[in-house]
This record gives C-alpha cells, sequence and structure tokens, in this order.
C-alpha cells in the first residue's frame, strides 16, 4: 500500500464559472463523499495533487486528505480531464475505511525481455493496461508485475496465471488473456510458407522411400 498527505480547501463556489476561475489560478476543484458523509466541496492545489500521486501506485494512492484540520482515509475514485490538452479538470475522492473492501484497478506492467518471441518475429502484447480487483485499501498492491523473459511465441498469459497477493481478488474471467503475442501479417506469411516448405519436403521423403520399397519387393519377387 503507498500512502500520501493531500491539503485539501473547503466552501469554493460551485457552478461551471467558478470551475474555470480555479483551473485559471492552477487549482483543481473537487469532492468528498462516501460512508454516507455530507459530499464536501473542495479545491486542491494541482501541484500538490500531482506530488501527492507521483508515488509507485499512482492514481491508486491511499491518501491522507486534510480538510480544514480534519482527516480522511481517502482514494481517487475518478479523475476528469480536459478532452484536448489531457489536464485534470475535476477530482472525485471517495473516503474509505482501511479495513473495507473497495473494487479497484491496478497497473500491469511487464519486465525482462522475451528474446525467443523475439527471433520468431513477434512482439509481446499486454492485453489489458489494468487489472480490476476487489481489496481493501490496506492490501491494495502498487502495481502487477509480469516476467516475459521465457515467453515463447506460442505462450498466451492469462489472469489465473498472474498470482494475486493475500486480501486480494480479481474480478475478471481466469481465462481472459492478460499478455499475449502478436506477429504482423508478413511474419505470419513467412512462417506459414516455411511450414509448407518443410511439410513438402517431408511428404516427398515419404513418397521417395515408399517407391523405393516397392521396387525392392518387385526385384526379390522375379
Amino acid at each position: 500500500m503507498s500512502t500520501s498527505t493531500l491539503v485539501a480547501s473547503s466552501g469554493r463556489a460551485t457552478g461551471s464559472a467558478a470551475s474555470r476561475r480555479l483551473r485559471a489560478q492552477d487549482q483543481i476543484p473537487a469532492v468528498l463523499y462516501g460512508h454516507g458523509m455530507t459530499p464536501l466541496a473542495l479545491t486542491v492545489e494541482r501541484r500538490d495533487l500531482r506530488l501527492a500521486l507521483s508515488g509507485p501506485a499512482g492514481v491508486n494512492t491511499v491518501l491522507n486528505l486534510t480538510v480544514d484540520g480534519s482527516a480522511y482515509n481517502a482514494v481517487v475514485k475518478e479523475l476528469q480531464r480536459h478532452p484536448v490538452k489531457r489536464t485534470v479538470s475535476h477530482v472525485d475522492f471517495l473516503q474509505v475505511s482501511m479495513h473495507e473492501e473497495i473494487t479497484v484497478h491496478i497497473p500491469l506492467r511487464l519486465e525482462g525481455e522475451a528474446k525467443a518471441v523475439q527471433t520468431a518475429g513477434g512482439l509481446v502484447d499486454p492485453a489489458v493496461d489494468t487489472i480490476e480487483v476487489v481489496t481493501t485499501p490496506a492490501n491494495m498492491p502498487a502495481e502487477f508485475v509480469v516476467d516475459i523473459s521465457d515467453m515463447q511465441p506460442d505462450t498466451v498469459i492469462r489472469l489465473a496465471d498472474l498470482a494475486m497477493p493475500t486480501g486480494v481478488t480479481a474480478t475478471g474471467d481466469p481465462e481472459m488473456p492478460i499478455v499475449t503475442v502478436l506477429f504482423d501479417t508478413a511474419a505470419v506469411a513467412e512462417i506459414e510458407a516455411m511450414d509448407a516448405a518443410v511439410d513438402g519436403e517431408a511428404a516427398a521423403d515419404g513418397e521417395a522411400g515408399a517407391s523405393a520399397g516397392g521396387e525392392a519387393s518387385g526385384d526379390s519377387a522375379e
């Protein structure tokens, strides 16, 4: 579990015009809700939010969110971004209990070098960017790491192959591919042509052997 402290201010004015003014001042409108509390309209400094989420867990960091002297355990429920600039325009914070389960998406990271796949002209492809799990904030991992060093051209790593830490349960289909191998069209055609050539040579050798065997049998009968 990765934790960080973030200070927010309450009492901001609501509405589109007020939110635009805040963003122009490098402040981000936000809201905190959960556990039956009355939602709080907040403001956070853009720089402070970036620093608070800069650890290994990223947006899954468990925050000690301090508002006007009161502290809340919270996680980012949703980051809304500008459609073009991709800057954060609004944040939803969810108050959590450290020992109550929540559903979160944990990043998937590949490490190692799949030399066998590269030799065959393939490319290791992460089929997903995150893994959805149910866990408590206290048990939430920062990321899942998959070592691809031993991958072969026909390897498919599935969700069931991913080891889950204690207290963490994946929600998806166990058979769902999470890492696969891709080949471009030219590489696939070349491999198929090579396989066809090998099969053809094997068939020709078999026919030659059968023919030779038949001639030998005929000579002995005479």
